[in-house]
């Protein structure tokens, strides 16, 4: 014998024609709430305000289709429980009127709300997490050590904080142990050794680099995906051994004398390149060209990745070179890494002597957008300027002066816009002006329409 289940809905409305409830029967887990007295009250004043349209809607398509949509809506008992309630209405034959049915969805709901609690807690502990890392980043950065993040398993450098790539001219993707001079390597296998027993190492003098420079190095194992990773410290030793600052007008011995901070302060940007095109070297200001975070993202990477302009990228640059030594103020355009083009101009040469396969090339490369956008600007100025003072005579001087000066008022906002990026609070405060006053004056110029939309000076 085959037993038929049958599942009862949670609430079940007998209504008539007109939505005026006649009878009501609960579910078992329902069945302490007295519902007598909704019997001849019309079933939408027994649900919340908002939940008696959607009400009203129901009982329409259900008179007029035969059965409505399935809607949510607050039921309120006669006891002041309130519930949520996903309900159907449908049609009786005839003129009979019309059954409800409802599923309780309290449940639900209750569900709905942990699994919102536990997503926000999910992101608090993200956003935990990630200021954790931008901390630990900070002090990677910062530190005046160098500091190497390498592979276990490769040896192979993954992070460089920029003092590693001011003072060792390392990268990421080279090979560590292969800066360590050959009488040193043995002690430097026994250093990773005991990094993996006992967590880290005791510093060890290592001589480092083609110029088998001294410097005391430390070695801690650090968990990481994919996988392990050694942290390796580096500290000059002829520095810590002297003890006292060098003689005046004398480096430290074991370290040489270095442009690196005047080119770091160059205003203009500055890259070295190997013989291959990939980038060795490059200050802030090629840094902020490339819209790069740090040199460490861009050593190791083909120039081609920002100077790829078909007839002017870093192939027909270093052909250049090797033709006639050197390039002069040459256009380019250079991309960034966040997809903004700059138009530049393009100096270089070439360490002369060595094999070619060594040769190394230096660039300066000099923003002239500002230059170029300003000429055009000041040139359009003058033209307008030139054809006003055509009506000299013609014109009262009251009235050409207040024309000159709408003018240059004009020409100034325009740019103060464009140097901004149409960002209309930064170029209020470089007018000086408040941000009323400025879209009133866009507003007497014609130049809001051109930037609708960005009611808050975003472009």
């Amino acid at each position: 014998m085959t037993r038929v289940a049958v599942i009862q809905p949670d609430i079940t409305l007998t209504l008539d024609w007109e939505g005026v409830i006649r009878d009501a029967a609960l579910s078992e887990t329902m069945r302490g709430e007295p519902v007598a007295a909704w019997f001849g009250r019309p079933w939408m004043d027994t649900v919340g305000d908002v939940a008696s349209l959607q009400v009203r809607r129901m009982v329409e398509d259900a008179r007029s289709s035969g059965v409505s949509a399935y809607l949510q809506v607050t039921q309120r008992f006669p006891s002041g429980l309130e519930l949520p309630v996903e309900y159907t209405t449908v049609r009786l034959g005839g003129q009979a009127g019309l059954i409800a049915v409802g599923k309780n969805l309290q449940a639900v709901a209750e569900l709905q709300s942990r699994l919102v609690a536990a997503q926000q807690a999910r992101e608090q502990d993200y956003w935990k997490l990630r200021e954790i890392e931008t901390r630990s980043r900070l002090l990677f950065d910062a530190s005046s050590e160098a500091v190497l993040v390498i592979a276990a398993s490769t040896l192979r450098i993954v992070e460089a904080n920029p003092a590693a790539i001011r003072e060792l001219g390392l990268a990421p993707g080279w090979n560590f142990a292969d800066e360590v001079a050959a009488r040193d390597r043995a002690a430097f296998r026994d250093v990773l050794l005991r990094a993996r027993e006992q967590g880290r190492a005791p510093g060890v003098m290592m001589h480092l680099g083609a110029d088998a420079t001294p410097w005391l190095l430390r070695a801690s194992l650090m968990a990481r995906n994919p996988g392990p990773v050694f942290l390796i410290q580096l500290t000059p030793v002829a520095i810590q051994a002297a003890g006292r600052p060098a003689a005046e007008g004398q480096a430290p011995r074991g370290v040489p004398l270095r442009g690196d901070a005047l080119l770091e302060e160059m205003p203009d940007g500055f890259v070295v390149i190997d013989a291959g095109g990939t980038v060795r070297r490059a200050n802030r200001a090629f840094l902020d060209l490339a819209q790069a975070g740090s040199e460490a993202s861009v050593l190791g990477e083909p120039l081609d990745r920002w100077l790829a302009q078909p007839g002017m990228d870093a192939t027909v640059l270093m052909q250049t070179i090797a033709q006639h030594g050197e390039v002069r103020l040459l256009p380019a355009t250079l991309t960034g890494s966040l997809g903004t083009e700059t138009e530049v101009e393009v100096s270089g040469a070439a360490i002369r002597g060595g094999p070619a396969e060594q040769r190394m090339m230096g660039f300066v490369v000099r923003d002239t957008g500002r230059r170029m956008l300003a000429s055009g600007e000041a040139a359009a100025l003058r033209a307008a300027l030139g054809a006003l003072a055509n009506d000299v005579g013609r014109v009262p001087l009251p009235a050409m002066v207040r024309s000159t000066a709408a003018l240059v008022e004009r020409a100034c906002i325009e740019r103060a816009l464009r140097l901004a990026g149409n960002n209309r609070t930064a170029a209020a405060d470089a007018l000086g002006l408040s941000r009323q006053s400025l879209y009133a004056k866009l507003e007497r110029y014609g130049l809001s329409e051109d930037r609708e939309g960005s009611p808050d000076g975003q472009p």
